[in-house]
């Protein structure tokens, strides 16, 4: 029997040295894991009335099928959400609630691509954007992120690698592995862009609320002209990750293909029936509760993020652009030694000093000289970590 040749092409390298580290903890080794932006494996709580909520929802009977599209409270809170904090006018029915982020971007890829297809993609970039669009027959084709500019998208180089095959431009923002955060000038530049070549734009905003300093602007409230395609959930404002939660919605400012694009949406959501009912329920009070802790869980982030930028400015062969928002730090190794590229790096880090980062590359990097790494752990776990990193680079280039 021969197997689909699909699987083969996926890659996850966020989780490809767990079971190496797992084998190192069954030796008794204590590993550092910087590796999955997880907040609830630290010292961050999902909120009480969201807790409490999901509990009252299984005791009240709500763990039947929902409708493929959503419970319609949540849908109405959704789109409120997004009109008040992200400025975006989406009306309910263009809304389509997901399991996670991870299965609206698969749902994304069924529906545009084809065989020979091809998507922008920001280099670097989630991995699961280009595991997508290979499986549905598409060619990712990455874009610049500038390091020397902030890492902002390249304008000149999106522009270079446009051409008739070019179904979709995807956005990270905040970006996911550098926390960058786009500026309105360079979103309002990719919008010229996208309407003059009639180019989809697909805007993952999963880290909206999670900014540092700056102003995060929603593409799809900036978009006179050009079909934006918003991905959003509850997993990291609201401390959700294990409940899969997450959402799609259509803003078509000239009413060209949104409602086509819904429709062909819900058709895959038919098919996987519904997202948990009790984690709907839940969602709706944490959108319309109390918000409270997204100011706190940014603040605690902030803190760590400044101080591994701290230890990072005072280690020889490490260099990092700030990051504006998330919960990452993307550095690059400035010095040579004997690893043969940042998977190696990784690789052998863990393996001598038991500390767990994810090889640049692994996001499709377009250098193979970074790693990234997570700033959720409390600041004494972050400064045991890097002195880890610093100890090993020491060791093997001076």
């Amino acid at each position: 029997m021969k197997l689909s040749w699909r699987p083969g092409i996926l890659e996850y390298s966020i989780r490809e040295l767990v079971p190496i580290a797992k084998s190192l903890e069954s030796k008794g080794k204590r590993v550092i894991y910087l590796n999955i932006g997880d907040p609830l494996k630290f010292d961050f709580q999902t909120p009480s009335h969201i807790r409490e909520a999901l509990k009252k929802a299984v005791d009240e009977g709500y763990n039947y099928y929902s409708r493929s599209q959503g419970n319609s409270e949540l849908l109405e809170a959704i789109a409120e959400k997004e009109r008040r904090i992200n400025n975006v006018p989406v009306s309910p029915d263009r809304i389509i609630v997901t399991v996670g982020v991870s299965e609206a971007i698969n749902f994304v890829m069924a529906v545009f691509i084809e065989e020979g297809d091809k998507v922008l993609l920001p280099g670097p970039t989630y991995p699961l954007y280009v595991n997508f669009t290979k499986f549905y027959g598409g060619t990712p084709i990455f874009y610049k992120l500038d390091e020397n500019n902030g890492w902002q998208p390249d304008i000149d180089d999106i522009k270079s690698k446009i051409d008739d095959k070019t179904k979709l431009l995807v956005l990270i923002n905040p970006n996911n592995p550098t926390g960058a955060v786009y500026s309105r000038k360079r979103l309002e530049e990719i919008l010229d862009v996208a309407a003059q070549h009639n180019i989809t734009i697909v805007s993952d905003e999963i880290y909206d609320m999670i900014v540092f300093e700056g102003k995060f602007y929603s593409t799809a409230s900036l978009s006179k002209d050009v079909t934006v395609i918003g991905l959003n959930g509850f997993s990291k404002t609201y401390l959700m990750t294990g409940w899969r939660l997450g959402y799609i919605y259509v803003h078509d400012p000239v009413n060209d293909m949104g409602e086509d694009i819904c429709n062909a949406v819900l058709k895959l959501a038919m098919n996987r029936l519904c997202a948990a009912t009790p984690i709907q329920k839940a969602a709706i009070q944490a959108l319309k509760g109390p918000q409270e802790h997204i100011k706190e869980i940014v603040e605690k982030i902030k803190n760590r993020r400044d101080a591994v930028m701290k230890i990072i400015s005072e280690t020889n062969c490490l260099e990092a652009v700030k990051p504006q928002g998330a919960f990452y730090v993307f550095p690059k190794i400035n010095c040579k030694g004997p690893w043969k590229d940042d998977r190696d790096f990784a690789y052998k880090l863990l393996l001598e000093e038991n500390v767990l980062v994810v090889p640049g590359s692994g996001f499709h990097a377009l250098d193979k000289t970074h790693f990234r790494t997570v700033i959720l752990p409390p600041s004494e776990i972050l400064e045991e970590a890097f002195e880890k990193i610093k100890r090993f680079i020491k060791k093997h280039v001076e």
